[in-house]
């Protein structure tokens, strides 16, 4: 992911964290903790996916390659304007049979079949996501800290409250920012 897709982000100097808002906000903190010659790590604050800087140069040309537009996906076949994109369904042809009769079509019905499951599991996605994301950070920036394995531990078991014990003793940063993605 560059730094230009971003919309929030949060920055840490080994443990410490220096930075956090939008790539242009932080841009001038990285850089001057890159060259003090910290260790900086970069994240976005929706998944905790590592987020590069290109810190060539000064702070400007920094800044100006944060601005780059980025490039617009091709789409291919479907109906563009509505985000509508074509694309192959292997079904059994008792399933075909069965959606060929539901009124408006296989689409429609397919359409239904997916809006109500995305519905149902929101809430269930909402925490795995949740989850995945503060392990991708812990790993990445915790895992030399004491606690990080029964952390990890309470974190999948979902046990809230042995996951802050766990993490009780971890630099306040570190701590806040891993709390704050298993809520997200």
């Amino acid at each position: 992911m560059s730094a230009a897709t971003a919309q929030s982000c949060t920055a840490f100097a080994g443990h410490r964290l220096i930075a956090s808002g939008g790539p242009r906000d932080i841009a001038g903190a990285v850089k001057a903790a890159f060259e003090a010659g910290e260790s900086v790590l970069v994240f976005d604050d929706a998944d905790a996916r590592p987020v590069e800087f290109d810190l060539r140069g000064d702070l400007e040309a920094v800044l100006a390659r944060l601005a780059l537009p980025v490039e617009k996906e091709k789409r291919g076949p479907g109906r563009p304007r509505l985000g509508v994109t074509a694309r192959e369904v292997t079904l059994l042809p008792r399933h075909w049979d069965w959606l060929a009769s539901q009124p408006g079509g296989a689409s429609v019905a397919l359409r239904k079949l997916v809006e109500g499951t995305l519905r149902e599991a929101e809430g269930p996605d909402r925490v795995r996501k949740g989850r995945e994301a503060a392990y991708r950070f812990m790993t990445a920036v915790a895992g030399d800290l004491p606690g990080y394995e029964e952390a990890t531990r309470r974190l999948f078991a979902g046990d809230a409250a042995g996951f802050e014990a766990a993490v009780a003793g971890w630099p306040e940063g570190v701590r806040d920012y891993a709390a704050g993605l298993v809520v997200a």
